[in-house]
């Protein structure tokens, strides 16, 4: 969206030093940053006010810090907006930027969360809202106190309908971005033993997660998972229209079939209160049809034919890393995974490998971190493998229980694999499993 440097100002309670300037979106990321726009420096384990001068010279309009001087000492540089705490800026702007688009988007505004799939389900969902209005969603996983706020500046000003992802590590979390994002439509798509470090234990989690429902209008809708008892049990949580989805008979959206290809991709067979509708999925894994379901129903709380929806589904651009599925030049059929992992997406994972015929399969698996009794969940995971007569090999890890192997070594047998291998790679985001993933080529 367009907006000028006194109207950042203004929002944030700033001070503007140096010219007014007209700006277009925002980035917390000099590398990435377009001309135009604004750059908010974030201190995280780098000082983003580091990088200002290379964002100046990459072409943004104007800039957030909270220091009086430049980082030689000098004057600040450019059009500047002088915050005590560029983070909380970033967040009121955000809301700022929110209630401008509220006329336009007006009821259709979707929070996406949960333990599984809210990125995967937040691509499909704007995929089939955007198959009738101009929709704005969250990049990648852009589901924090900078990525909802980012996205929000970043729609553009004749949007119609924003799909926002909103993730969490503690209690408290959702609700701060909820109050960015003032979401009209929630998505919960399930609860599982990620974070528990940290949340402690299930009922921990869907209590976080549950802080996207309560936060919904009276007038909003909440759509939830019939297929998970600790979702649908946030339906207390609201005064709000539920509408649920998944394989139960009660659902609203019900998954009546899924018929898997020779790659475990799905195509999905729904009844809807909006009509018959099926199509196939864009990534691999049975389980992504529930991902599907619920983007569906948030289609139909926008108003969007379900017929268009599901064709949009099918050809939707989806976020790198996650259950793509690719034959690699040397014959091998590899599922990128990688971009993170728990115990239930990834049992998921490699029941999908189990589903692809194969002369050999093979899970590349990372740790997976936050978990309060690690030693029991990647054990029960290794068990799983064995079931499924996988060779499971752990990467810098030894907490399923066998050898363990370095990354290096990992990328040094990707060469031994080829024709009739089927390979999963995955683990969460600290195993950096991405390298191994290229060595496939």
């Amino acid at each position: 969206m367009r907006f000028m440097a006194t109207d950042v100002a203004h929002a944030v309670g700033g001070r503007l030093s140096g010219k007014n300037a007209h700006l277009s979106g925002a980035s917390f990321d000099s590398r990435t940053l377009t001309m135009g726009q604004l750059f908010v420096p974030i201190i995280a384990e780098r000082d983003g006010h580091d990088f200002i001068d290379d964002a100046l010279a990459r072409g943004a309009g104007a800039y957030l810090t909270s220091r009086e001087v430049g980082t030689d000492g000098a004057a600040l540089r450019g059009t500047a907006i002088v915050v005590p705490d560029t983070v909380e800026a970033l967040r009121a702007l955000g809301r700022w930027a929110r209630m401008a688009l509220g006329a336009r988007v007006g009821n259709r505004v979707v929070g996406i969360t949960g333990s599984v799939g809210k990125t995967t389900t937040k691509d499909l969902a704007a995929a089939a809202i955007g198959s009738a209005l101009r929709v704005a969603a969250s990049s990648r996983s852009f589901n924090n106190d900078q990525g909802v706020p980012i996205t929000l500046l970043n729609a553009p000003d004749d949007c119609e309908a924003l799909v926002l992802e909103m993730g969490m590590r503690g209690h408290g979390e959702i609700t701060r971005l909820t109050e960015v994002g003032l979401p009209i439509i929630g998505v919960v798509t399930a609860i599982a033993e990620a974070h528990t470090a940290l949340l402690d234990n299930l009922d921990g989690i869907a209590q976080a997660k549950g802080e996207l429902i309560a936060a919904l209008p009276s007038d909003g809708i909440a759509i939830l998972n019939a297929d998970d008892e600790r979702v649908l049990a946030m339906q207390s949580r609201t005064s709000a229209r539920v509408i649920t989805f998944g394989e139960a008979p009660s659902a609203t959206v019900r998954i009546t079939q899924v018929d898997l290809d020779h790659r475990a991709h799905a195509t999905v067979h729904m009844a809807t209160p909006w009509g018959d509708v099926s199509f196939a999925l864009p990534i691999a894994g049975r389980h992504s049809a529930s991902n599907a379901a619920a983007a569906i129903a948030a289609a139909g709380a926008c108003g969007v034919d379900v017929q268009g929806a599901g064709a949009a589904i099918t050809a939707a651009p989806m976020s790198p890393n996650r259950m793509h599925v690719r034959t690699t030049a040397g014959g091998v059929v590899l599922i990128d995974d990688c971009y993170n992992a728990n115990p239930k997406s990834m049992a998921a994972a490699l029941n999908t490998l189990a589903a692809i015929p194969a002369r050999r399969r093979t899970a590349f698996v990372g740790v997976m971190a936050e978990l309060k009794d690690p030693d029991i969940a990647h054990r029960l995971i290794a068990s799983l493998a064995r079931r499924l007569e996988i060779n499971l090999v752990a990467v810098d890890t030894n907490l399923y229980g066998g050898d363990s192997i370095t990354l290096q070594s990992a990328i040094l047998q990707a060469g031994q694999f080829g024709d009739g291998d089927a390979v999963l790679v995955k683990g969460s985001r600290v195993a950096g499993l991405e390298r191994l993933v290229h060595a496939f080529g």
